[in-house]
């Protein structure tokens, strides 16, 4: 393993490894959302206001696309990191080789099938017909482009899986630069209109893979994969799948819930869509924190348990469980008393109306931050020491008790029954991943105590 720039999460202190492998997670994160902000305001300014609400309108399609296939690619690497915990090399690549074939097939699959949907998608979701031409150049684009997709996010999950979190971010800020200096490019010398943005997308994310590769061929000899790795075996894609669908259904459900919210929304007009989508974004800012707690977990936890090492994942969780805690309360006091001057950077001060619905979500949820974070703590635990079936069940009751409060409430009562279903789905998805993932390490320690036995 010389020269590798691998991080062994089995050894030292679980609250130190855990802390240090977040910060770089959560920087990306933040910066994935701040670059994907400019990239609108370059469509808006250049190309005009068309322009800016074709790409917006894409928002929660690319979301349930590009999540999928991140999910998906996020699942395969859980194995790589458990037997890279268990140190089990040759297990590991080839892992790794039957992730590359199962990301390829799955890319040029969606590929084809989107592409031939593409339109029909579009009208179900009801957008403008003096809009149509643009959204649909830009998410054909997009779909062409799910190879490139695909191959960023499985090198960046391999990374993750041995440990390292920085690598990944590094190649993220060279990908967020590249994009927004090729939207001007193309947009401003090239006049390519919206098309330009999604090609500018799809090229920073090749030449971001491309580094990515050369990375991990230069200081990653231990993910040097050889002719026998690639050797096929079902058994291999079976186990894979089990993890890859059920995350890559999570992502998809997430988005539904999310089109079915907005949907809700847009029946109190204009102005309460405005101030939600500001609080949505702003809200989303503060909750990368939870989100990179949550994928550090699956790394850690997919170690430690390929090596046998449940002590360390119970600390593991309990550590993070107070991190959680601690954060929720930050969130919910910058919230409640701040939310307001946060929502400025979104609409002008002069949009007092925009900005009181913003305040009365905030208002209404806040005390909620607990329960999201929990989310992303016992779904990602779960996974990383492989099971995929019950995180995925966690998105089902998230989106039920959002379908369901929806049509209960949209239109029948004021705003704040419709920011309650946020709460209430939140809670609802921890139904199944609490008590689940004390049934498993109880019954981790009954095998562990079993095998001591013999």
């Amino acid at each position: 393993m010389g020269g590798t720039k691998t991080n062994d999460m089995t050894v030292g202190n679980p609250a130190g490894l855990i802390i240090r492998f977040t910060i770089p997670m959560c920087l990306g994160n933040i910066f994935q959302q701040f670059y994907n902000i400019a990239d609108s305001i370059i469509a808006g300014q250049f190309i005009g206001v068309d322009a800016l609400a074709a790409i917006g309108s894409t928002g929660s399609l690319m979301f349930f696309v590009t999540g999928w296939m991140s999910g998906l690619c996020s699942g395969f690497a859980i194995l790589v990191s458990q037997w890279f915990g268990a140190k089990r090399y040759d297990r590991m690549r080839h892992y790794v080789a039957m992730s590359i074939y199962l990301a390829v097939a799955f890319s040029v699959a969606m590929t084809i099938i989107f592409e031939v949907a593409n339109e029909p998608i579009l009208r179900l979701m009801n957008s403008p017909e003096e809009l149509m031409g643009d959204v649909k150049a830009y998410m054909g684009i997009i779909y062409a482009g799910l190879l490139v997709t695909a191959a960023y996010n499985s090198l960046a999950a391999f990374l993750r899986a041995l440990g390292d979190s920085k690598s990944p971010l590094y190649f993220l800020i060279i990908s967020a630069v590249i994009n927004v200096v090729l939207d001007i490019v193309f947009i401003v010398w090239f006049g390519m209109g919206v098309a330009g943005c999604a090609y500018a997308t799809v090229i920073a994310q090749l030449i971001s893979a491309l580094l990515c590769l050369v990375y991990i061929w230069k200081k990653f000899p231990i993910l040097h994969l050889s002719k026998q790795d690639f050797k096929i075996s079902l058994h291999s894609f079976g186990r894979l799948l089990a993890l890859g669908i059920p995350m890559g259904l999570q992502f998809s459900i997430t988005a539904i819930g999310a089109i079915i919210v907005q949907g809700a929304v847009n029946v109190y007009g204009a102005v309460y869509m405005a101030g939600f989508s500001a609080a949505g974004k702003i809200q989303n800012i503060v909750a990368t924190v939870f989100g990179a707690l949550g994928a550090t977990m699956a790394t850690y936890v997919g170690q430690n348990h390929g090596a046998g090492r449940m002590d360390r994942v119970k600390s593991g969780v309990r550590c993070t469980q107070i991190m959680i805690l601690v954060w929720s309360v930050v969130t919910m006091v910058v919230m409640y008393f701040f939310g307001e001057y946060m929502t400025f950077l979104f609409v002008d001060p002069s949009e007092t109306e925009v900005v009181e619905v913003a305040v009365l979500y905030f208002h209404t949820v806040f005390w909620a931050y607990p329960f999201v974070g929990s989310i992303f703590l016992y779904r990602n635990t779960l996974q990383g020491m492989g099971y995929g079936l019950v995180p995925m069940l966690g998105g089902v009751f998230e989106l039920v008790a959002r379908a369901v409060l929806v049509s209960l409430v949209a239109g029948k009562t004021s705003f704040v029954g419709v920011c309650l279903t946020d709460p209430a789905a939140w809670i609802a998805a921890l139904i199944p991943l609490i008590p689940y993932y004390f049934y498993i390490m109880r019954k981790q320690k009954r095998e562990m105590v079993r095998e001591n036995n013999v």
